[in-house]
Formats: structure tokens, sequence, C-alpha cells
């Protein structure tokens, strides 16, 4: 199962003696740096793109040592004559704090590559440094897609779901399972993945929020309200997990603790409130005052004391 992912295309990397060392591995000869123009790439990542796909982190895993060695080119034409980089290097790239549309924490491949540097490819330095040469696809192979709504392969067998609609509150889409192989990366104008390219700085989304006015303060509020919503569902699993064990005494605390992690919100209200309503009935509220029941009459031995 072929698949071509764009992203966002570099900041100029400086090449240490490890750099070089890999890089002489790809060469014929051992290269100077002065020979060497370097620039890192954001490959893909795990959010869920244009194409209503996203990458496992597990896959990205296993894609980063396959794109080792692999050519950079222009709009997925195999051709030698597009051939202008190599990536020498990759790495995982994990964002601590920072969650996808699916739901688990954000991550993206990283990949460094090198051109020599020729009269031939002064210009597309010249693009990659000011900005123009900037977004990038991966061209790669996986072993299939599994759907987000009832796990099975996608548009296969009993699957008919389709990607960018909602079932019962949950978003469809594809998740590409079990990576296969690399081919490239190229340069291209209209990426799927809308952060894949040349990374431009560290900064992330920070950087970004930073230029337009507001921003950093409007995503410091998001960043708020997302941390109040971890929190609203980290309480709400264990509410459940409470709520299950008090149901059914049989079940185990671990196991109902993992499927809940898999839930949506939605889900673990309508369970929790399922388990509540099993765990009331087997063990129901006694009132210890009663009203509207006949007065005990006093015995013969009280009436003495009766005015």
């Amino acid at each position: 199962m072929n698949r071509c992912k764009e992203a966002e295309g570099g900041q100029r990397a400086a090449l240490t003696g490890e750099d070089l060392e890999r890089i002489s591995r790809l060469a014929r000869r051992p290269l100077k740096e002065e020979e060497l123009y370097a620039f890192s790439v954001r490959l893909c990542d795990n959010e869920i793109d244009r194409d209503w796909e996203r990458f496992s982190p597990e896959t990205l895993k296993g894609l980063a040592p396959l794109f080792v060695g692999k050519s950079g080119i222009f709009d997925h034409q195999w051709s030698a004559r597009g051939q202008a980089a190599r990536i020498y290097k990759t790495e995982l790239i994990r964002e601590p704090g920072r969650l996808t549309r699916a739901g688990d924490p954000y991550c993206w491949l990283k990949g460094c590559a090198y051109m020599v540097r020729t009269q031939g490819n002064r210009d597309l330095i010249a693009e990659i440094e000011g900005g123009i040469k900037k977004e990038v696809s991966v061209g790669c192979a996986v072993e299939r897609a599994v759907c987000s709504v009832c796990g099975q392969p996608w548009g296969e067998g009993s699957c008919d779901h389709r990607k960018g609609e909602r079932y019962d509150g949950r978003l469809c889409y594809a998740t590409l399972e079990g990576a296969k192989d690399a081919y490239e990366f190229s340069f291209v104008a209209v990426p799927a993945q809308p952060l894949a390219g040349v990374v431009k700085s560290a900064g992330g989304w920070r950087e970004l929020a930073a230029q337009v006015p507001g921003g950093a303060r409007e995503l410091e509020e998001l960043e708020k309200e997302a941390q109040l919503g971890r929190q609203y569902l980290e309480r709400l699993r264990g509410e459940l997990v409470r709520q299950a064990v008090l149901a059914d005494g049989q079940l185990e605390e671990a196991v109902i603790r993992s499927a809940a992690g898999k839930l949506s919100h939605r889900e673990l209200e309508a369970l929790t409130a399922s388990f509540a309503r099993r765990a009331g009935e087997r063990y129901p509220l006694k009132t210890q005052l009663r009203y509207g029941e006949q007065a005990a009459q006093p015995r013969e031995g009280d009436r003495a004391f009766l005015v």
C-alpha cells in the first residue's frame, strides 16, 4: 500500500563530526563541511491530514531507518535528473503536552538531508534559504490502513465507513500501520500534511503564534483549556473504573482502566452512567428515617408515664 504524504520543509543544520561521518558512508569519498549544504525536514507526523489519514507513532518509528539514504526530488518524479539531496539521519521527535486530533501525544519524523554545493544547485539552496522551496512530501509504503471507527481494514470487508464523516460522534479516519518501505521525499507545492516540510526553527507552534497579533495569548488560553479537558477526561476515566467495579465485582480494575483510555468523552459518560445504574441496583440506598408508617403503640409498662 503506497502513500505520498506531504508536509512543510529547512532549518539550516550545522554539521558535526558524526554528521560528516554519516554522510561519508553515503558518498564515494569523504566530503568536507565546506563542500556541503545541510538542512532538516519535517517528513511526516501522526496528525490527521487532509486525506483523513494519519501515521501511527509505531509506523513513524518504523519509517525512520528506512528513510536514511533516500533521495530528495521534485513532485515525486522518479528520475535521476531530479535528485537534489539525500537524507543521512532521521529522528523521531516527541512534543510533550501536545495531543493530536486522534487524542494521542503528537510526534513527527525529522530528516536531516545534505546537498553537495555545485554551480547547478546554487539557486535551489537560495530558494530553500529564502523559504520558497519549503513544503515536502514523502513517498512510502505501509502494510494497511485501519478504520478509526470499526478497527477493520479501511474500505474492505465489513467496513463501509467514509473518511471525514462522524459516526456517533467519532471521526472516521484511516491509521496507516506497518512501515514497509520508504522511497523518497519531494519538494511540492501543496502538502497533504500541513506541517511537513523544511524545518524553519525549533519554535514550533509558539513561533507561528507569535507572528499573529494576539496569537501567543490565544495559544496560551487554548493550552489551558486543553489541560482542563485532559483533567476532566482523567477524572471521568477514574469514575468509570469505580462504578464498573461496584457494578460487577468480577471485573478487573486494570482491564477497565485500559479500556477507558481508548474511549471518547461521550462513550465514557454513557458507560459511567450505565455502570452507576447497575451499581445502584446492586447496592440500593436505604434511608434511616421512615415517614408515613404507623406509630408504635406504647407498651403497658410505659403507660404510667403518659400525661
